[in-house]
């Protein structure tokens, strides 16, 4: 399993290891996403190397018989200046994984994908039916006008829930090397006859979020805020929806999916999601109300590479992999105000 030891992975790696499989963890520990103190993965053994160096990803390959991948640079910067360093991490050290895998014979992948292959998500026109909005505009945005409009009759449309067979339109670097990491998983699949899975993760939250680092999501920042006695600086309306899940759940769907690659061949993404909509500005509102903390300030501020609405269908997920959501955003946040960050 590599990026084992990070934040996601290592729940994923305890809640595998749960239900009797023996795991490997392959992390190099990177600085941006670890503290000084490597964390306590309950006895699973770890090895720390670098999944671009095919001399450690090799090793970590013999004897497996499935490959849960996590590791990756995340984050949403707008700087091309980081393009090499996520095209390496996610996309040559995705290709260095999957050749090291079939070198060894295994033909079963798991991969951490993201919701941010969409870039928008799924809005309806009164008017002319189901609508894909263009490019957010900066002259709206500036204006505080933020939700999409038809390009058609210019009218409000109505966000929906995004379903794994819409229209693939990364809006940034990050998400182009995510989609790029489900190409080479399918080239893979393919040419070995092996089964992948790619599960597209929505906004993950729970106990062990990273803190101030670029691996930060919305909640871990406002979390940071609420600490220091600071109100959550919430960016346009407040009102872009979300689709939060717990970090359990998503550890739930890997150990489900590993699985699912027992048999089989060819290559299938599935939304890991609540599929229950919640603003930004209900997170901020709901942290702040259980810890006791300021009222959450609504800045106005944007980013134009930013989506306003994206929230996801579960359907495909809960029939084919037996995957359901079990912690409800509302009382999932509740519990996030009191629980340790890392």
């Amino acid at each position: 399993m590599t990026g084992g030891a990070g934040f996601i992975g290592s729940h994923v790696a305890r809640a595998l290891a749960g239900a009797g499989h023996d795991v490997v963890a392959l992390d190099c520990l990177h600085p941006a996403a670890h503290s000084a103190t490597p964390p306590n993965l309950d006895g699973i053994r770890l090895r720390v190397g670098d999944v671009r160096d095919p001399d450690a990803v090799g090793a970590a390959c013999e004897g497996v018989d499935a490959v849960v991948h996590q590791a990756a640079m995340v984050g949403m910067s707008a700087d091309p200046a980081d393009l090499p360093e996520y095209v390496g991490c996610n996309d040559l050290g995705t290709a260095v994984l999957l050749a090291a895998m079939a070198r060894a014979g295994v033909r079963r992948l798991v991969l951490a994908g993201s919701m941010v292959v969409y870039g928008e998500g799924t809005y309806q026109c009164r008017q002319h039916g189901p609508t894909r909005p263009g490019a957010r505009d900066l002259v709206d945005l500036a204006a505080g006008r933020f939700d999409p409009r038809c390009p058609g009759c210019d009218q409000p449309l109505e966000p929906g829930l995004v379903e794994e067979d819409a229209p693939l339109e990364p809006r940034s670097g990050y998400a182009a090397t995510k989609l790029a990491q489900e190409h080479l998983a399918a080239a893979w699949a393919d040419a070995t006859g092996g089964r992948a899975i790619a599960l597209r993760y929505h906004n993950v939250y729970g106990p062990h979020l990273p803190r101030d680092t670029p691996y930060s999501g919305v909640a871990a920042i406002f979390r940071s805020a609420l600490a220091r006695g600071q109100a959550p600086q919430v960016f346009e309306d407040g009102g872009h929806r979300r689709d939060f899940v717990h970090v359990s759940d998503v550890a739930a769907a890997n150990v489900l999916a590993v699985d699912a690659t027992a048999g089989g061949v060819g290559s299938r993404a599935y939304n890991v999601a609540s599929g229950v909509p919640f603003t930004v500005g209900d997170m901020a509102h709901a942290l702040a109300a259980a810890t006791g903390g300021p009222t959450p300030v609504v800045t106005g501020r944007y980013r134009a590479g930013d989506v306003r609405h994206i929230v996801a269908s579960p359907g495909r997920a809960r029939d084919e992999l037996g995957f359901e959501a079990h912690v409800d955003p509302q009382t999932g946040i509740g519990r996030l105000a009191t629980e340790p960050l890392r």
